[in-house]
């Protein structure tokens, strides 16, 4: 038996269509935010080295910004970090950077070119000073780096910044008591591996990658730096207030930590950007780091810890225009 269907009125199948509609609209304002056409143009995003977490960190964001704004081009410009990064937007080289909390303090204190122009987007998460030997080394603190020949980072990075001032809080001239090398986080492992340095200096979030494979092979372990070396480090002047006593956690680089935490110190990492740019594109961006947090998290750690509650507070710079229209976008 066949059913019979009942008559649809003109007026109920238009109606059926406005409201389809209606409901199309709204769905395409909540995927394409703001309900405008999405920013174009190019911009220049400065990272870090490639085995850090900058680089993998900026490689992925650009990607998520590909999805949500298929007209703009991001160029990655490598970088030996926080110090280089923070020159480079400062005076126009960069549109967008990352760079530690520390170092940003640090420019504006030295009243560096156009810092009056940086702004903060978003504070991200936390890089952790790593202090690296062999494991049959017999340095057991910062104070036996006394002579020993000792990685402290590229010029231009944050982890030249901290390892110098570790090094003093310790007592030790960075100048004379040690023989500094100038390897990163890209040479770093090799060469303690192969004996040509005693031990190097890191700091990024955790894991970085470019010590897990390393820590596989367990030839290496880490000096704790303790309280009381960090209470000496705050009373170095402002910029060393962003530092925090902390721990590596065990579950970081398990093979090499074998269940033990690790005394340390960590410094905040700020998304950043300048005063002049376009808020609209901004306001954009600030929303892709927010809500890429869980994809990008998949691949770098570190990533899982960016918070829109705490994402806000981007100190020692305030926020730009733009990334400030997105957080009150955020509020109930």
């Amino acid at each position: 038996m066949s059913k019979v269907f009942p008559r649809v009125g003109r007026r109920r199948a238009l109606q059926g269509t406005a409201v389809g509609a209606v409901v199309l609209g709204l769905l395409l304002w909540w995927l394409l935010p703001l309900g405008e056409k999405p920013p174009s143009g190019t911009i220049v995003f400065s990272t870090g080295t490639p085995p850090g977490v900058y680089q993998e960190y900026g490689e992925r964001l650009r990607t998520e910004m590909g999805k949500d704004m298929p007209g703009l081009t991001v160029k990655l410009l490598n970088s030996a970090g926080s110090q280089e990064n923070v020159e480079r937007v400062a005076t126009g080289k960069a549109d967008f950077t990352i760079a530690a909390a520390d170092a940003v303090a640090t420019y504006e204190l030295r009243h560096g070119s156009g810092a009056g122009r940086l702004r903060g987007v978003a504070r991200l998460y936390d890089d952790y000073v790593h202090l690296i030997v062999p494991r049959d080394s017999d340095i057991k603190n910062v104070g036996d780096l006394r002579h020993k020949r000792v990685a402290t980072g590229l010029p231009d990075s944050g982890v030249r910044l901290i390892a110098e001032r570790v090094l003093q809080a310790a007592g030790i001239d960075p100048r004379k008591d040690i023989t500094a090398v100038a390897d990163g986080i890209d040479t770093g492992p090799a060469r303690l591996r192969q004996g040509k340095i005693d031990a190097f200096f890191w700091s990024g979030g955790l894991p970085t990658k470019g010590l897990v494979a390393l820590a596989k092979q367990g030839g290496f372990r880490f000096v704790p730096i303790d309280d009381d070396l960090v209470a000496r480090l705050h009373r170095q002047g402002e910029q060393s207030r962003y530092y925090r006593a902390t721990n590596i956690p065990e579950s970081a680089y398990p093979n090499v930590q074998q269940g033990v935490q690790v005394p340390t110190i960590a410094v905040s990492n700020v998304l950043m950007t300048r005063a002049d740019m376009d808020p609209r594109l901004t306001e954009w961006v600030t929303r892709t780091v927010i809500d890429s947090r869980d994809g990008i998290g998949r691949h770098v750690h570190s990533a899982q810890l960016v918070d829109v509650r705490t994402a806000i507070y981007t100190d020692p710079l305030p926020l730009q225009e733009g990334a400030r229209r997105y957080y009150r976008s955020m509020k109930p």
